[in-house]
Formats: structure tokens, sequence, C-alpha cells
């Protein structure tokens, strides 16, 4: 049994609230359960350095967590003066997750830059960022296409998802929460498209390394679950 009582197969409840910042071009509150993460997508009439005069356009990603999104109260990293590895590593499988979708040559010589901070922690952070940082990318890109800059669906190619599965006590599960997580004898954060690309996979054996046949499983779950995503994110853009 799960110590939420959740089946092997059964996410938490998922959620997105759309424009919930008022300033940004496109937000997304988004919660996985306990886990909730605020993704803005901020607009900018430029690219990076080395993209200038290609045409072409830029999407890359922030994160970062609140001093108590966890139990105990972290520091800021700029109070640091540095981010930690964590938070580097998270935050360019955002980018890249999202770029997987996105022409940049239909963009244009712009970027997006989709922040994702973390409310509240309990597992599965990242994966929560991914999916509501889709959302707010589409909204971005629906601000620019009632101000004639861009239209949507030249820009976005595909919709992205993301969520982790696990082996928890000799079972395969999807969706960990922080005592599954922080349990778990292998712990995988699946990222895959709409249409049932893989963009990237990251998984680590905590104790025994896993097998072809329990990999195999979890990409079974994982497959399902970011099918059920993506139909929520449809289902929440009105698509």
């Amino acid at each position: 049994m799960r110590p939420s009582g959740r089946q092997l197969n059964q996410m938490r409840k998922v959620s997105f609230e759309r424009n919930f910042s008022k300033h940004a071009e496109g937000s997304c509150l988004v919660k996985f359960g306990d886990t909730h993460v605020l993704c803005t997508a901020s607009l900018e009439e430029k690219t990076p350095p080395w993209l200038r005069n290609s045409g072409k356009g830029w999407v890359t990603a922030e994160y970062g967590m609140l001093p108590r999104a966890t139990g105990d109260r972290m520091k800021r990293e700029a109070a640091a003066g540095k981010q930690g590895g964590r938070t580097q590593e998270i935050q360019r499988l955002i980018g890249r997750s999202l770029r997987a979708v996105v022409d940049l040559g239909a963009l244009g010589e712009k970027q997006i830059t989709v922040d994702c901070d973390v409310i509240q922690a309990d597992g599965g952070t990242r994966t929560a960022a991914i999916t509501g940082g889709w959302i707010a990318l589409y909204d971005c890109l629906k601000w620019m296409e009632a101000r004639s800059m861009t239209k949507v669906e030249k820009v976005l190619k595909d919709h992205v998802a993301a969520i982790s599965c696990g082996i928890f006590a000799n079972q395969p599960v999807i969706d960990l929460d922080y005592l599954e997580d922080s349990a778990a004898e292998t712990d995988a954060n699946f990222v895959m498209t709409g249409s049932g690309g893989i963009v990237e996979v990251q998984g680590t054996a905590e104790g025994a390394p896993f097998s072809q046949e329990e990999f195999l499983k979890l990409l079974a779950l994982a497959q399902d679950g970011t099918r059920e995503l993506v139909a929520m994110q449809k289902q929440a853009i009105g698509g």
C-alpha cells in the first residue's frame, strides 16, 4: 500500500490555474497534490547574444524554491550569492523540455523566460514545473498572437508534460510524493510530448540496480501518465 493510499498507477490530483499572475504575459499555478508551483512566462524583445541576427528566438527557464516550500526554512540562494547545482540542473531540464516543442525560427528574435517558483514541495517539483510551464508558455504565445506578433500553432509544435515514476516497496508506482521519493529503490523522471515522443529520461537506482523489465514497467506508467496530463492541458486551454 502506498502511504497516500493511491493505486500503483494513480497520480495525485492535478490542477491548473491560468492567468494567476496579473503582470506576466502567461502564467499558471500548477498543483500535483501538495506540490504547488507558480509558472510565469515573460516576453523580451531580444535574444541571447549568440542568436543575434539569426532570425531565431529562444525559450529558457529559471527554477527556485521559496524558503518555506519544505518542512524547514531554506536560505534563499540569492543570499548565498549563487545557485545550487540542483537548481541549475532542474532549470536546464525545464528549458530543454519546453524548447523540444517550440519552433524557434517561428518565434522570431524574441526570448521567453519561464520562471518556475515552488511555493510548496511534496515531491515531483520538476515534473510539475514542466507540465505547468507549458501552459504558461502557451498563454504567453496567445498574448503575442492577440498583438499580431506570432501565431501559437506556428511556434508550438506539440504539448510536453512530465511525470515521475519509481519503484517503491518493490512495486512500480507513478507520481511519487515526498514520502515515496525519499524511500524509493528507483526514482525516474520522464518528459514526453503529446504525440508520445520521449524528450528526456532521468533514472537512478538508489539501492540495487533496476532491470530492463522494471524500466519498461516504469516507462509504461509514464506513457499513461503523460497522456493523462496532456489531456488535462488540452482541457485547461480549451483545446
